[in-house]
């Protein structure tokens, strides 16, 4: 039994999705308190950046009771992923775990998938698949867009494509395989995709699977595994290394940007600010949000498996080692996985400004994020019927997310 629930509590995905629902959400029947977030002291010493709110941000919570979830499309399979391509076009592009990108039009979703790697992307089992995509801060000029996907032996592949003369369809002949990592289990892969501030395509991989880390992954420096890659994809035959990543001359790979994760299951960019927040899936006990102000140089190191959240998993860092603690963390009352989301940057909802919102996949309750005063506050916003796969955001800064039982929703005033 220890062990059966063991794996429910460290496995992303569930076999038996609910149907997706189709209604609007309401949140919690008592609005949640605001809850200013001091975890507990770790034993080993953990700094942490010092969040300033920008100019932009809102400096409270706006009442939840006011919002809901309106459904944008639905008869999707297993949603985990929702983008837009930046090209004015005004779409969304969801990814379907089984290997194809479907896109939302005009309010429609259409019939025939943007790319179907299907044949491809032969595990499809928990948290393998059809991972993530990013599309070229210059995709309206060149047509180039980045999928994560795991291949049919179970590993990690990062490849680009390019679009055809059809602009709702990719050419699948285009295929250029840039990365291929070796997963030794079949959980924790990561997957995510996204394009910096700076240009660069930040990759986030998990540790490799099982439980624990038995390989030590998040702290080796001679694999990719529990990593924040950077590369440059505009140079090199395939692409090139940033000259400030961190182990660019040696001590490291020099793909490697940040380490220390276990299972970074979606991460973002701040719109105005190029902050970076992490939701990186815990063990047993913890799930945390990491955050980096813009400007962190490479090389941080966020703890695992030394630490889950701000405690003590595995043993004692070396003495010196400067480890980076999560913003927030929340225990296993009250969820299992947690679900890194999006800064609000829209235009619609100026009362979330600069909220981050992100959620946890079992339980399937939503929070938001906020620095006032200099102090991470968190909230409990929203109670729902959905399993959180993922945020997503479109051109106009509005917040959707993927129901991993079928459905998208969007953000919206009641």
């Amino acid at each position: 039994m220890k062990t059966f629930v063991f794996l429910l509590s460290v496995l992303f995905f569930s076999a038996c999705a609910p149907a997706p629902a189709v209604e609007t959400v309401r949140p919690p029947t008592q609005p949640a308190p605001v809850v200013v977030t001091e975890p507990s002291p770790p034993t080993v010493a953990v700094p942490s950046a010092s969040p300033i709110a920008p100019p932009e941000s809102v400096s409270e919570f706006p009442d939840p009771q006011g919002y809901q979830w309106v459904v944008v499309a639905d008869g999707l399979e297993q949603p985990l992923d929702v983008q837009h391509a930046g090209d004015g076009s005004g779409r969304l592009f969801v990814v379907e775990q089984e290997g194809r990108i479907r896109i939302i039009q005009n309010g429609r979703l259409l019939e025939t998938p943007f790319l179907d790697v299907r044949k491809r992307v032969g595990s499809r089992k928990a948290e393998q698949g059809l991972l993530g995509l990013a599309f070229h801060p210059r995709y309206a000029e060149n047509g180039l867009f980045f999928v994560n996907y795991t291949d049919r032996d179970g590993n990690t592949v990062v490849a680009r494509f390019h679009v055809s003369a059809d602009p709702n369809q990719a050419d699948p002949a285009s295929e250029t395989a840039l990365l291929h990592v070796e997963q030794p289990y079949s959980n924790h892969n990561g997957g995510g995709l996204v394009f910096g501030p700076d240009g660069y395509l930040y990759i986030g991989l998990g540790d490799g699977g099982s439980g624990g880390d038995p390989h030590g992954n998040g702290q080796s420096l001679d694999t990719m595994l529990g990593k924040m890659l950077r590369i440059d994809v505009d140079g090199g035959e395939l692409y090139a290394v940033p000259a400030d990543n961190p182990f660019v001359s040696g001590g490291g790979l020099p793909e490697i940007w940040a380490y220390g994760l276990r299972n970074p299951w979606r991460y973002t960019f701040d719109a105005a600010t190029g902050d970076l927040y992490i939701g990186d899936v815990g063990q047993e006990l913890w799930e945390e949000i990491d955050y980096l102000p813009a400007g962190t140089p490479g090389g941080v190191n966020f703890g695992w498996n030394y630490m889950e959240g701000t405690h003590v998993y595995a043993g004692q860092p070396p003495a010196g080692m400067a480890l980076v603690a999560p913003v927030m963390e929340y225990g296993h009352e009250q969820g299992c996985s947690v679900t890194g989301g999006v800064v609000y940057r829209g235009a619609d909802l100026p009362e979330w400004q600069g909220v981050y919102l992100y959620a946890d996949f079992c339980s399937r309750k939503i929070w938001g994020l906020l620095p006032v005063g200099g102090v991470w506050q968190a909230r409990l916003l929203f109670e729902t019927r959905f399993t959180i796969a993922a945020f997503g955001q479109d051109e106009r800064g509005e917040v959707y997310l993927a129901d991993y039982g079928g459905a998208i929703y969007r953000l919206d005033k009641r």
